[in-house]
């Protein structure tokens, strides 16, 4: 997964979109991958905004990684796990990537693109749940 979402590196942010090197969002990042590594994507999302869930509070993000990802228990970051992040303390679940090992995550984010990062400690504390792909 981590292999895979390398390739994206570059691809300008665009939101709600998903094409390689076209553009995409941190979910359209996700989704990209499943579609390269898995296969067909198991549901498509509904349209949404950036403040998507906030207004109500709903987990949406976090409700589908559950139905289509596996839980990972705490421990070390490893490499391919799909981490989801809260933004904000108390806020929504709504910002993804994909770890590229303990100290690294490869995500699309707004202004900069699809990057790797280094999962420093203000990211580390904004994990709010980590998933495995499918086998």
């Amino acid at each position: 997964m981590a292999a895979a979402a390398r390739g994206w590196i570059g691809t300008p942010y665009v939101h709600q979109a998903s094409t390689w090197g076209a553009g995409c969002d941190c979910l359209g990042l996700l989704r990209g991958v499943w579609r390269e590594v898995i296969g067909p994507e198991p549901e498509r999302p509904p349209a949404y905004t950036s403040d998507w869930s906030e207004p109500t509070g709903d987990e949406r993000l976090l409700g589908a990684a559950l139905r289509h990802l596996t839980p990972v228990p705490s421990g070390p970051v490893r490499t391919g796990e799909v981490l989801l992040f809260r933004m904000r303390t108390g806020s929504v679940a709504k910002h993804l990537g994909i770890a590229t090992g303990p100290t690294g995550f490869i995500h699309a984010y707004s202004g900069h693109g699809v990057v790797e990062s280094a999962l420093t400690a203000p990211w580390a504390r904004r994990i709010a749940a980590r998933f495995a792909f499918p086998d």
